[in-house]
């Protein structure tokens, strides 16, 4: 266990992650414009440590470098020692992850940069073993004290790098958006895939929610049966191995092998929140069985170990927890060594060995077994001669042993912080499942949180908060806090058919233009102008495991563009995408949101308006039918909306299916109506 006899200030703050470094013997202080001020005045440079609580490898680093007594005394004497939860300060971690990877070519967590006292990096790497980290720091407080020019031409070139890299520029050409060049886009894109076990052809493998939410909608929209096959492994496999919590439910972050087995433990609320919206839009196309366990089984895992009684939801499971010597192990609460699981699985444990990969498949270490499935349960009870609901028995007693068995040792280390970004993900999750599945549960618990976020981090002149913890909203909400909330009102919005979440997401979108918006290159920063003055004022513009906030705003901006028939929301999101046109053909992956975006401009997009006192039931048949080119826009009532003004008829329900505002005509019937879709998609 953590030595308690050293206490620095972090002690006053409430980031769970910084908490972990109170009584490293590290004089750690958070960021503020205080620390760097004494930074300046006694000419010290900068210690930047960035990470986030359920990082296993920035425990590690902990464990090795900053809780030694002879490392803190080298970073106390040299430097002004900083620590950031990068979840918390998302701003900082672009500006200082964007330095290293001008360093070194890549990045990670956790991410340690020198800087001048200003704030100018001059060094930084992630991962150090202490020895190496000792005689690193030593040698650049060494060069700073002997030839401190060197080091300030140094910084000045670092940060005129990271000041340039990433900028957009206006592009003045007409926009043209064809197919075609989404057909090249994914054809580059598909040396890359992993044709038998889904994902990429490299490790580590990452499920990379929009990269095969986009490929699921190409796929199905141009009826591209490679595709569709891909998404279907891919989907399948993931869902089967290993980074799936098969007894808890849940996803972990990433996967270290090629077949999905072994991940790194950490639980993160954004990847089970896309992961839940994936494989129910997944679960609308192929009304496949795994899929729908996969989203119950998630949600079941939120709901019981992240939601917090005020319908906010938590960030993340740590990676690590205390293993039978109290020492912090990776994955210690999750796996099973042979023994163990032949005392727990008292009846059946030849059956249960072989549904769970107890062998040479499903080993991992030092005779630990981590659960992975290689057949789904129609598959499996076909090959063993079972009945399907007699194989689901078992499972559930499997299951409900093995989750008694993990109950009985000390749970992995909850980041009981609330981030604004990450609940609109997580939100957005529950409204899908809601979509597709039609559980009344799943609704009240979006309607909860969506309600939370209203009255706890969305201020009276709708700007958001970006974290919240023990009743406090702190930190200014950033362009993510912005994009995720206005594209889960919309969602909600949707399902719902309540206005009052729609135009709370057109006032957050007015907002952003106000805090965000670039007129030079009609593109968002991500932080605002009233925020502390860094380095860099940083654009998102690159899709990664999350969105680029750039790109989510981009299509908020379409859909409300044609709710409002508002013309400025729709050239702004036509030129966004127009500016990241000449980046997207290369790398697919890497900006696959916005080819999401691009497909709406490369075939019709449906406005379906529904009005009349039988709307909501309307909507809910509609939404059984998988169509990505949409958006629906009801009222039971009369409403001011354009696309539903003058629409209401009394005793009536129409269904209005329009391209550009422009409608066939009316009809009663949903069985027309989706005909009607049909023949327009043709």
């Amino acid at each position: 266990m953590k030595s308690l006899k050293n206490t620095n200030s972090l002690i006053n703050e409430t980031s769970p992650y910084l908490l972990q470094h109170a009584h490293n013997p590290v004089n750690w202080y958070s960021w503020s414009d205080e620390i760097l001020a004494r930074a300046k005045e006694e000419q010290k440079l900068l210690l930047i440590s960035i990470g986030y609580s359920s990082c296993h490898w920035c425990h590690v680093m902990e464990h090795e470098s900053f809780e030694d007594e002879t490392v803190a005394e080298l970073m106390n004497a040299y430097f002004i020692n900083i620590k950031v939860d990068r979840e918390e300060r998302p701003d900082l971690d672009q500006i200082y992850m964007n330095a290293v990877q001008l360093i070194t070519g890549s990045g990670g967590w956790p991410l340690n940069c020198i800087a001048l006292p200003d704030g100018r990096p001059i060094w930084g790497g992630t991962y150090f073993k202490k020895e190496a980290w000792k005689q690193s720091l030593y040698q650049i407080a060494e060069l700073h004290r002997t030839n401190p020019e060197k080091v300030i031409a140094y910084a000045e070139k670092l940060t005129l790098g990271v000041q340039q890299s990433g900028l957009i520029t206006l592009n003045t050409k007409p926009a043209t958006f064809t197919k075609a060049f989404v057909d090249e886009t994914v054809k580059k894109w598909s040396i890359y895939f992993d044709d038998t076990m889904g994902g990429t052809n490299r490790v580590p493998k990452f499920p990379m929610p929009n990269n095969y939410h986009f490929l699921l909608r190409y796929g199905y929209q141009y009826n591209n049966d490679y595709i569709k096959k891909y998404i279907n492994t891919t989907l399948t496999k993931i869902a089967l191995g290993g980074i799936f919590d098969h007894v808890n439910g849940g996803f972990s972050r990433y996967s270290v092998d090629a077949k999905w087995h072994i991940p790194h433990f950490e639980k993160m609320l954004y990847d089970n929140g896309q992961l839940v919206s994936l494989y129910a839009d997944a679960f609308l196309i192929t009304k496949d069985d795994l899929y729908k366990d996969t989203v119950y089984n998630t949600l079941t895992f939120i709901e019981n170990e992240l939601l917090d009684v005020s319908g906010g939801f938590y960030t993340a499971l740590d990676a690590d927890s205390l293993n039978e010597t109290q020492k912090l192990e990776e994955g210690a609460y999750y796996v099973f060594t042979k023994s163990e699981l032949q005392q727990l699985i008292k009846t059946h444990f030849k059956l249960f060995s072989a549904y769970y990969n107890i062998n040479s498949y499903g080993y991992w270490e030092d005779d630990k077994y981590h659960l992975i499935k290689t057949e789904t349960n129609k598959e499996f009870a076909k090959k063993y001669n079972l009945q399907l609901t007699e194989l689901e028995n078992y499972i559930d007693t499997w299951q409900q042993a093995l989750y008694k068995a993990r109950k009985q040792r000390p749970y992995p280390r909850l980041d009981d912080k609330i981030l604004t970004s990450w609940n609109g993900i997580m939100l957005k999750g529950y409204i899908d499942a809601y979509r597709v599945f039609n559980r009344e549960d799943l609704l009240t618990t979006a309607l909860k949180n969506a309600q939370f976020i209203e009255q706890n981090v969305l201020k009276e002149d709708s700007s958001l908060y970006h974290t919240y913890k023990k009743n406090t909203a702190t930190v200014t909400g950033y362009l993510e806090d912005y994009a995720t909330i206005i594209d889960a009102f919309i969602a909600l919005y949707e399902v719902t058919i309540n206005e009052k979440w729609l135009l709370l997401a057109k006032n957050l979108a007015d907002m952003s233009f106000d805090l965000f918006f670039d007129s030079k290159s009609r593109m968002f920063f991500f932080t605002t102008e009233k925020d502390a003055t860094l380095i860099a004022r940083k654009m998102e513009v690159e899709d990664n495991v999350i969105p680029s906030s750039n790109s989510i705003m981009a299509k908020n901006l379409f859909k409300l563009s044609r709710y409002f028939n508002n013309q400025y929301y729709y050239k702004t999101s036509t030129q966004m995408l127009s500016n990241i046109v000449t980046s997207i053909q290369n790398y697919g992956a890497a900006y696959s949101n916005w080819l999401d975006l691009y497909s709406n401009f490369t075939d019709d997009f449906f406005e379906i308006a529904v009005c009349g006192q039988n709307a909501k039931e309307i909507v809910k048949e509609l939404q059984k039918v998988y169509i990505p080119n949409k958006l629906i826009c009801a009222s039971t009532t009369k409403s001011n909306l354009p696309l539903l003004k003058n629409r209401y008829v009394e005793n009536k329900t129409f269904i209005y299916i329009c391209i550009d505002n422009t409608c066939l005509l009316p009809t009663e019937s949903i069985e027309v109506a989706i005909n009607q879709l049909k023949k327009i998609e043709k």
